[in-house]
Parts: structure tokens; sequence; C-alpha cells
């Protein structure tokens, strides 16, 4: 797109599109956030297990981790606003099928649905804001985007717990419905109705079938899900058949004319590198969801309060990814991503050290969440956004989103594991956290390899890929 074609964020046509962009991201935000209060509540109300419970989550991220790239390729096909509409619509489907479930089992079908429609909201998102905000305006408006996650969870554990005192938890769910609608009546106005100039090729299939097979394979091997459903440990198997599936996929992909993932992308190295990087930052969010643990099992924390002390990190993490979207373009990303990586290492290293009290773990979570906001703040989805061609520039930021899941299964499932190890107590995490720290410190070093210079480019095609998507 010409720079003359470029919204400016201050008219109200990219005003109306802002909102209903921001609107659709804090739907998906806004159940991520109210998931972990309903779970006790969905538990006692269909007589669950630990390991059944799980499945809330594992289902979820069987639908939208597909769904990522599966979305983000055909809005690069077929325009991002009817993806985008679609997706809302699912995932108020999914959300209606939840709140009128009278099983266990029709809730986790509405979690697969709504996994389908929550994986399809950001990247085509982040990609339209990419075709339609200059690039000097982009680092600021997805610094506002990953502040509608902070503010997310800030607003949602509270709500759901007035909502489950009020009525029940079915409402949870229910108040999906008003937001959607709302997404729906401004995104069918607002949002650009540009569609690709080339014609499409056929839908790459055996693309899309290989990679479900593989991110099943990968996800249930990841978080050992398959235990749930037989008594035999399944996951080294399961991985096995993932790097199997994987090298399918590759020569899948470097054959047909317009795939599903596009291989040349991993070509550009500062395209890997932003990957490899977004890796990190999913391994560096999976890990807040048990300093909670820390904060009862370390520091005396009642359970029903824990929540309330990781309050600190939230709003900095809604504060950090601000301040990084503004600080994009006079900075550069690299510097950023840095240093976002570099704070995440001090609040881990810090939560790690168990022996701190609790005034100690309240203020090493403040470099935490500001660490947070930084690398989810828009640097890295900027890159992907500058480096891309504007044909593959959804596919580019599905991989985005990813990356960012896999990372945060790896996280989930090693601290666990480690924490386990150890007898499950406050050392325990205490070693799983250095680790952590650790990762972040690699992850700190890895970033310097990316390229100086200053983000706000837009070259709509980056001369070291050749992408197969002419007609």
């Amino acid at each position: 797109m010409p720079t003359s074609g470029f919204l400016d964020p201050r008219d109200p046509a990219a005003r109306q599109l802002l909102i209903a962009l921001f609107i659709g991201v804090f739907m998906s935000a806004l159940d991520t956030a109210v998931i972990a209060p309903a779970i006790p509540a969905l538990r006692a109300a269909f007589t669950l297990d630990n390991r059944q419970i799980s499945l809330i989550t594992v289902i979820f991220i069987l639908g939208s981790m597909p769904s990522t790239v599966l979305m983000a390729n055909l809005g690069d096909r077929h325009g991002r606003r009817p993806v985008y509409l679609a997706c809302s619509a699912v995932f108020a489907l999914g959300s209606l099928m939840i709140a009128a479930s009278g099983s266990f089992w029709m809730v986790l079908a509405g979690r697969a649905v709504q996994g389908i429609g929550a994986g399809g909201l950001m990247p085509t998102a982040s990609a339209i804001i990419g075709d339609t905000f200059a690039p000097e305006q982009r680092g600021r408006v997805l610094g506002l985007v990953g502040a509608t996650y902070g503010m997310a969870f800030v607003i949602g554990p509270p709500l759901a717990t007035l909502l489950m005192l009020a009525a029940s938890w079915h409402w949870i769910f229910l108040i999906n419905l008003p937001i959607a609608a709302v997404v729906l009546t401004l995104g069918a106005r607002a949002l650009p109705a540009r569609a690709p100039d080339a014609a499409p090729a056929p839908l790459d299939l055996g693309g899309m079938a290989t990679l479900f097979a593989f991110l099943v394979a990968l996800v249930l091997g990841i978080t050992r899900a398959a235990d749930a459903f037989a008594g035999v440990a399944l996951w080294p198997w399961l991985l096995a058949g993932a790097a199997l599936l994987l090298g399918v996929l590759v020569a899948i992909e470097g054959r047909v004319r317009q795939p599903v993932v596009p291989l040349e992308l991993f070509g550009n190295r500062q395209l890997a590198t932003t990957y490899l990087l977004t890796a990190g930052t999913g391994v560096g969010m999976g890990a807040i969801a048990f300093l909670s643990l820390i904060a009862t099992l370390a520091h005396g924390v009642a359970p029903k309060m824990a929540g309330f002390a990781l309050l600190p990190m939230v709003i900095c993490s809604m504060l950090g990814s601000m301040a990084a979207g503004r600080g994009l373009n006079r900075y550069g990303a690299r510097r950023l991503i840095v240093a976002g990586f570099a704070l995440l290492a001090v609040g881990y290293g810090g939560s790690a050290a168990t022996t701190l009290g609790l005034w100690g773990f309240l203020v090493f979570s403040v470099p935490v969440g500001l660490g947070i906001g930084v690398v989810v703040g828009g640097a890295l989805r900027s890159i992907a956004i500058d480096e891309a061609p504007a044909p593959v520039r959804g596919a580019a930021q599905g991989l985005i989103n990813l990356c960012s899941s896999v990372g945060t299964l790896l996280s989930a499932s090693c601290i666990g594991a480690v924490a386990d190890f150890q007898g499950g107590g406050s050392a325990g995490f205490g070693i799983a956290y250095a680790m952590v720290a650790a990762a972040m410190l690699l992850m700190m070093v890895v970033a310097l390899g990316l390229r100086r210079s200053a983000v706000g480019r837009d070259t709509g095609a980056d001369p070291t890929l050749e992408l197969r998507t002419g007609a």
C-alpha cells in the first residue's frame, strides 16, 4: 500500500478501525484472564479430577494453534475483514456452547471452537495494522494492542469473581456475546475491505493437514496430556512423531505455490531470529502462571488472595507495553527487546530467591511485568511486519503467535516438572525460576543479533525472499 494510502490514527475512520480491533483482541484476552477463576466452579459443576480439568486448557490450545496459521493464510488470500469478523463470530459461538453446556464434553467442544476463533484474532489484527498505518505509527498502535492484553488481565479475575458471586459461572462466557456483537457491528463498517491483487493459488490442504497433525503431536507431547487418555507414558513417542511430521511439512511446503507456512520467511535472518525470540517471549509469559504458587508456598499468601499478589506485575505489564510502543521508533526494536529480556532475567532471578520474603517477591514482580510488557509490546511484531512481504504479512504474524504458544507450553511443562522433581515445594520452584532467568539471559544475547536499525521502514517486499505468491 503506498504511503498516501495509510490512515492517520487521529482520523475518525482510523479510530473506529482501532476500536474494532482493540475490542476483539480484548475479548480474546479477557477469556484467557477469566478461565482460571472459573476452573474451580467448572470442576465442582461436572465433578472432575485434575487430569480432566486440564483438558480445558489443552483443547483450547489445540484449537487455537492450527487456527492461527490457517486464519492468517486465509487473510492473506481473501482479505483481512472477512477473516477477522468470522473469527469473532466463531469465538462467540464457542462461548455460547460453553454457557449452554449440560456436560463436560460440551464444554470441551465449546473451548475448541473458542480456540479456533481466538487463534485468528491477534495475527489478523496485527496484519490489518501493518496494512493500514504508516510505518512510523505502527509501533505505538501495536503497543496499545499489547496494553489491551494487560488491561484484560487487570479486569478479568475480579470480573469473573463478581459474576460467579452474583449469578453463576455461565455468565463468565455469556459476557463474550455482547462484546462480539460490538466487534461485528463496528468491524463490518470500519475494517478495510481490500483483498489481495493476485488470484490465490489452490488451498494448501496437504500442508494444513500435516501442520494440524504436527501441532497435535507437539502439544500433547509437551503437556503430557496423553496420560489423560491412557495409562502409559506416550509423550516421548508423540514428540518423535512431531519431529517426523515437521520434516514431512517442510517437504510439502517446499513444493506448493502458496504454502500455508511460507518457508522462505525462515530464510530471512531477521525473521528467523524474531521467531526464536518470540518463542523465548512465550517462555517468559508461561512462567507467569506459577508465580502465584511461589506467593502461596514461599510467602504464606492465602490461595484466594494469590491473584492480588500479581497485581503490581500485571499493571507494570500494561505500562511497559504502552511505553515500548511509544519508544519503538525512537529507540528501535533491538534495544527494546534486549532491555525487555534483561528485565525478565532480573525479575525471574529475584523470584527464584524465595528467601527474600513477600516484599522482595513484590519488588521483583515489577521488572517481570515491565519486561513482559516490553517484549510483547509490538517490537517483535513490527519486525515481522517490516521484513515480511505484504502478500504474506498475515502468515508472518501467525507464526509469531505459533512460536509464542510453543514457548508457553514448554515453559509451563518444564517449570512444573522441575518443581515436582524437587518435591513440589517452594525450593523446587526456586530452581525452576533460576532456569527461566537463565533462558531470558540467553534470549537477551540472541536479541543482540538483530539488525541495528530503526523500525518503521516499509519496503513492501524483502529482496532476500522469493515468495511463490504469484498467480
